[in-house]
């Protein structure tokens, strides 16, 4: 089967960062133990579960926030995750005693400073973001009483202001279509708010990407965690602006054959979220490079994919 492999795709700079950080703390002797990782450190699966063969414990709860979830934490080291923590969970971690490491994207900690420094100016900030998403919980943390979080026109609709000093931002990891519609619909009604986009720019220029080489293929298939968001907006530009059929899957276990074996389909385009590792990837990719519709036995699906390769190595430290 044909297969056009969309570049860029996977790991962002932000990613790879993190988990250079995780695993070098995880192999430093002189880190408290045990370690913890406040939520996913990204939205992968499979990365939670390689970094647990390290003993770094991931607790992922979606029913709690992240200061709650440092409630069930009374010693050793705290890792915030790429996505950011509020000031608040950075207040309590100290008070608790902790060892706390700080994993935030530098994308997503430069919307923190620009939040509180708006605030600090006297400006309220509209935030366009996912509700429940650890990035938007941990940006309107900066400010709770200044911090309004919309996800749909709806919630636009239902907000009132009196301060006519508004700054609009984002999550870095919004559709850029999604983000730059709600954000006119909120100059409508508030026309003397300033736009101050923030999607990063790894999320831009795959999303570009996928807009534009999506375009020759029948189906796009984007590999990532069901969790991150960057992912399901890959999937989601696919479909309303290269106007081609997509699924987002988490590793090629979840490859559905029956799409395969449409006669429509010819030819499958392939990215990836920015925090997918590139061997699940690949497993994926070469599967469908092999993958024939007249011949049953290549429609086996043979998952190789071992744990342990999908972390960094730790940096041998520099002898003094």
């Amino acid at each position: 089967m044909k297969v056009i492999k969309i570049n860029p795709r996977g790991y962002c700079h932000g990613v790879v960062s993190s988990l250079n950080l995780v695993v070098q703390i995880a192999h430093d002797p002189e880190t408290p133990k045990p370690i913890y990782i406040l939520g996913q450190i990204v939205h992968n699966r499979h990365l939670s579960k390689a970094l647990e063969s390290l003993g770094v414990v991931t607790l992922d709860d979606a029913s709690k926030t992240r200061l709650e979830l440092l409630d069930t934490i009374h010693t050793g080291t705290i890792i915030f995750t790429a996505h950011g923590v509020s000031p608040e969970v950075k207040i309590k971690a100290a008070q608790k005693g902790l060892n706390t490491i700080d994993a935030t994207c530098i994308d997503v900690t430069k919307t923190h400073v620009f939040i509180r420094d708006a605030v600090n100016n006297g400006y309220d900030i509209i935030y366009i973001g996912k509700k429940k998403h650890p990035e938007p919980e941990g940006a309107v943390g900066v400010a709770p009483h200044a911090v309004h979080l919309v996800e749909t026109i709806d919630d636009i609709q239902a907000l009132t202001l009196s301060n006519d000093k508004i700054m609009i931002t984002n999550q870095t990891t919004m559709s850029l279509w999604d983000v730059s519609k709600l954000a006119q619909i909120i100059q409508t009604k508030f026309p003397t708010a300033q736009f101050h986009r923030e999607i990063c720019n790894a999320t831009q220029v795959r999303q570009e990407a996928v807009a534009t080489q999506a375009k020759q293929a029948d189906l796009v298939i984007v590999v990532g965690d069901p969790k991150s968001n960057n992912s399901n907006r890959l999937a989601q530009v696919a479909i309303e602006h290269a106007d081609v059929p997509a699924h987002r899957i988490e590793n090629l276990a979840e490859l559905d054959i029956a799409w395969l074996l449409d006669p429509a389909v010819q030819t499958i385009a392939v990215t990836a979220g920015a925090s997918t590792p590139t061997l699940v990837t690949k497993e994926v990719i070469d599967f469908l490079e092999a993958f024939d519709p007249k011949n049953d036995t290549t429609w086996e699906k043979q998952m190789t994919l071992q744990l342990e390769k999908l972390l960094p190595r730790p940096r041998k430290k520099r002898s003094e």
